[in-house]
């Protein structure tokens, strides 16, 4: 089976050394990918990964407002790889969690939903700029003596039940037990592969931006339910600019969203205002960047083919009501490695179809249970009935008295 996938080109440029033959050869140098690269060669597995555009240039000197919830247990996994420790920018712990339902314009509800301090023992999470975590994966993919990066460039992938054989467009080629896809929503090694897709759609697009606000945030986060969407607010390090900084997620109609988005940034620091249900931040102004997303679900119907496993985007696509999107694709990541290594620590064939299913058994229940419980959430709080706002917030008021159930809902929201 033949597989044309984007992918390689030395990322040191000038003459082409040759590429040694793999263990894993890893398609997408995205968050998921790249870790998933570090995490594998810090044990020794030989690594190669391959991009279609450079990587350097996604590192954004300057700050753009795009910045990653990453959990409890994804943090973990960032730490084992050598990443976390790396990052040039400090990230900022969340302590405490909002949920609230309201409308625009109008006070929340008074039935509310807290995850304090005291529903776990470390932080939700931490809020890390995605152009930090970008440059510290860069560097910790460089510092590895076991790990090719290939980028930018082409290649073909044959994938047969003996191996898999990587051929770059510049005329290089090597080996590679198993080859990973983390090319992302749009996967060409998915659909190259026959593994059929389900999508669904929200009729949503996200804004994303960062805003500075008068009062501070003390590691707080808010998730605040509206009938167009969730919106959501969550605490970043400030700068020597901004000391209060946060960033935002808004969910709102196609063709409202963009407009929103293109406002002037009076305008629209007094739309984001007026969808915090709360004055806690004070003034707001809107800082860098702004970026909208369409959103939707998906899922592919396996996670695995011919010495191919799919990862992250690849395989799921979930709303990002509950910042758990990046999360996913990095559970998927814990659970692989720890497959890997032990396979190979034993000798395995990282590629044999009972190492393939043994990821696909540990990883596609859980996260069809992620993208259900998300889709569910999105449905029953994005809309205005007066019936069930009463239900829901009587819900999430229930959930607040109860701390055993608030400390279940964290574990597993933490990834631990």
């Amino acid at each position: 089976m033949v597989a044309t996938t984007a992918s390689a080109v030395h990322d040191t440029g000038a003459a082409c050394p040759p590429v040694p033959d793999v263990d894993v050869c890893i398609v997408g140098a995205g968050p998921v990918g790249a870790t998933l690269a570090c995490r594998l060669a810090k044990e020794g597995i030989q690594v190669a990964i391959i991009d279609r555009v450079a990587l350097a240039p996604m590192e954004h000197p300057d700050f753009d407002g795009r910045a990653y919830a990453i959990a409890a247990g994804p943090k973990k996994l960032l730490e084992e790889a050598g990443v976390w420790d790396v990052l040039p920018l400090d990230s900022c712990p969340i302590e405490e969690i909002l949920v609230t339902d309201g409308r625009p314009g109008e006070p929340a509800s008074s039935l509310f939903l807290e995850f304090t301090r005291d529903d776990a023992s470390q932080p939700f999470g931490w809020m890390a700029e995605a152009r930090a975590l970008r440059v510290a994966l860069n560097e910790t993919m460089h510092d590895h003596p076991n790990l090719t990066v290939l980028a930018p460039a082409e290649a073909k992938i044959e994938r047969k039940a003996e191996g898999a054989i990587i051929r770059l467009t510049d005329g290089r080629q090597f080996r590679a037990s198993v080859v990973v896809a983390a090319d992302g929503r749009k996967s060409r090694l998915r659909s190259e592969a026959g593994i059929p897709l389900t999508k669904l759609s929200y009729g949503q697009t996200a804004i994303v931006c960062a805003i500075a606000h008068e009062f501070p945030h003390d590691n707080g986060a808010l998730e605040h339910f509206l009938p167009a969407g969730p919106f959501a607010q969550l605490p970043m390090a400030g700068t020597e600019n901004h000391p209060y900084l946060s960033a935002i997620v808004w969910s709102d109609k196609d063709g409202l969203a963009e407009r929103f988005a293109a406002l002037p940034d009076q305008a629209f620091a007094r739309e984001i205002e007026r969808r915090m249900g709360n004055t806690r931040l004070g003034k707001v102004t809107p800082v860098g960047r702004r970026w909208t997303y369409p959103l939707s679900a998906q899922y592919a119907q396996r996670y695995t083919d011919t010495r191919l496993l799919l990862v992250g985007d690849a395989a799921h696509g979930i709303h990002p009501i509950a910042g758990q999107g990046l999360n996913l694709g990095f559970r998927d990541i814990i659970a692989l490695s720890e497959i890997l290594i032990t396979a190979h620590g034993k000798g395995e064939d990282l590629g044999s179809p009972a190492l393939l299913a043994r990821y696909q058994a540990r990883c596609r229940p859980a996260n069809m249970l992620m993208l259900a419980a998300t889709d569910t959430l999105d449905r029953l709080f994005s809309n205005n009935n007066p019936v069930v706002r009463l239900a829901r917030d009587l819900g999430i008021a229930g959930v607040n008295r109860f701390p055993k159930l608030r400390k279940a809902f964290v574990r597993h929201a933490m990834g631990i």
